[in-house]
This record gives structure tokens, sequence and C-alpha cells, in this order.
């Protein structure tokens, strides 16, 4: 079989699909406050249009997919489009990067359609910082949505926690303990201070080396592999006895760049081919011209680059990274 390769020679056998720019949040790292000037319709790929496109991809290795936003599941019936992508041979996974909010109504629709599993973005398990930190009060309980995602057989659930020196970091051993109980994997990320992001500077990264140690005050962590079907560069760590883990996830401190192995399809048909690079390639217009689109990826590839510079604070031009979903 053919396989997608980039110019380093890495092999690139994950999407991260963005079906939508918006979100229901604002948070602190994430989008301003007043929000972003959002893609018109007309713009936004079609449920199908996005299918065709992984059509394509499939036979060229793309085997796991993530469904991003903004926040995807305040677009109607998603779960018409988990469908759809379940169906296409060869696509093995099919996970979920949400908030949250919707999550206990939605989970068992999810996962009757086709979804293997959730991330589920919660930056503090308190109510009232919850609505101080995504400056949204909707009445989130992060523990009631990864339960609700559990039962539904959304497993392993994953939890990601953006570490902020100041703001939540004092909740780092609650979320910790959380592993002890549950299946869970709460993954602690180091903040990107990206675009305008004023809120949050340098200032508030907690390097992991740091997390870390603050965490074994609960208890010695061994180093486990990662949770089944894991696609990210997470590295875990769990507890004697613990039902879940605790992952970090470095992009300040340790890059990971040498193993990258995505892409990223924004809301409007545009692939990306690194969080924080320039480079993008516009598969919207060929694809409703009714062209193909798989060889305008194959060559792009060749010119992903080798790393990003987000320390050098180049974020291709990203305003947000609400915009591409992370």
């Amino acid at each position: 079989m053919t396989q997608l390769i980039d110019g380093s020679g890495r092999k690139i056998n994950y999407l991260r699909i963005s079906v939508t720019d918006k979100c229901n949040f604002r948070c602190l790292y994430c989008m301003p406050e007043e929000g972003l000037q959002w893609l018109p319709k007309s713009e936004i790929l079609s449920y199908e249009e996005i299918a065709e496109i992984v059509r394509q991809l499939q036979p060229l290795g793309v085997t796991r997919l993530r469904i991003t936003g903004g926040e995807p599941l305040i677009r109607p019936n998603l779960d018409r489009l988990i469908s759809q992508l379940k169906v296409i041979p060869g696509v093995e996974d099919i996970s979920l990067s949400t908030n949250g909010v919707h999550l206990p109504k939605l989970a068992q629709s999810l996962a009757d359609a086709g979804l293997n599993r959730v991330n589920l973005s919660a930056d503090s398990l308190r109510a009232d910082r919850i609505a101080a930190i995504s400056r949204r009060s909707l009445g989130f309980d992060p523990i009631v949505a990864a339960m609700a995602a559990e039962r539904a057989g959304l497993s392993p659930v994953k939890i990601n926690v953006v570490v902020m020196r100041g703001i939540n970091d004092d909740e780092i051993l609650d979320f910790a303990r959380l592993t002890l109980d549950h299946p869970w994997h709460v993954r602690f990320i180091e903040l990107m201070p990206v675009g305008e992001m004023r809120d949050v500077t340098w200032d508030h990264v907690v390097p992991t080396d740091e997390l870390l140690d603050r965490v074994s005050s609960i208890g010695t962590l061994t180093p486990v592999s990662g949770p089944a079907r894991g696609n990210g560069p997470a590295k875990y760590f769990s507890f004697a006895g613990a039902a879940g883990s605790v992952g970090v996830i470095t992009p300040m401190t340790h890059t990971y760049c040498d193993t990258c192995n995505k892409v990223r399809l924004t809301a409007d048909g545009r692939l990306r081919t690194c969080l924080f690079g320039d480079h993008e390639l516009d598969l919207r217009t060929p694809l409703r011209a009714g062209e193909p689109v798989a060889h305008i990826v194959e060559a792009g590839l060749l010119e992903k680059p080798a790393e990003h510079h987000l320390l050098q604070m180049q974020v291709g031009g990203l305003r947000a990274l609400s915009q591409i979903g992370g």
C-alpha cells in the first residue's frame, strides 16, 4: 500500500478534522473573549465533503481520525459524520476532542454511530473556576461528562488539563488523584502562549518536570505504556494499583516533532501540515470542482516542516488555538 510520507521521512497516518471554528467557551489560552470572525457557512466543508477527503486519503495510510473544532459538539448531527467515516474501509479509530458541555446528552448517540473514544478538556474541577477560565457559565461538570463517556463505552477516557501557574496549578493533585479510582487518563499539557491570548504568558507555563515532582507527592509514579489506540505524544505514568494513569504533553520543554504523524484539516477545507507552521494546502477548491485531492496531499507533504517554531513565537498566523482545534 502506498504510504503518505513527508519530507522528513515521517509516516502520516493520523488526520485531525476540524468541523467548526466556533466554540461555546472562550478559554483564556484558546480564544479571545470577544470571539473571532467566524467562517461563512458556505466555506465550511459539508460532512459529505469531509468523508470524501478521508476516502481518498485512507488508501494512502490514513487510518486514525480525530474530530475537533472549535467545539465540535455544537455542530448539529455530528453523529451523521461519524457514521459516514466509520464505514470507510481501513479507518481503524475515530476519536473526538470536546470541552464536554454537550457530552452527557450526546455520548451514547456518538458511540452508537461508531465513535471509539473521547478526549475531554477540563482545566478545573471547581464550578466557579471553570466559569472564570472558560469565560462562560454553562454549568459544565467534567466529572459528569467523563462518567457519561465511560458509560457509553467511549474508552479510554482522556482528560486534558492545560496547566497555568497561578490560575489552576493548585488543582494538579486533585486531577491526578482521579486516576486512583477511575480508569481515566489525566493528561497535563504545558501551556502554549499563542497569538492574541494576552491573558496567559510564558510566566504561566509550568514545566513538566516541576509538575511531575508535585504529583509524586501523592505516591511513586511508574512509567507505563500509553492507553490503547493512542495517537499522540503523551508520556504516561501511574500510581501503584491505580485504575488510570497520569500523562504529560510537553510542547514547550520537550518537543516531539521528530515523531509527528499527523496533519490537520481545517473547517474550511485547508490541510495544515504543522500546527504552528504556515504551510497549508487548499483541498476545498479542487474537491468542489470534482477533482481528486490525494495527489495534492502527497506532493504537499514534502513541504511539511521538520519542526515547529513555537519557542520562537512563530505560530503560523494563528490568532487563537481554537482556529485549528489543537
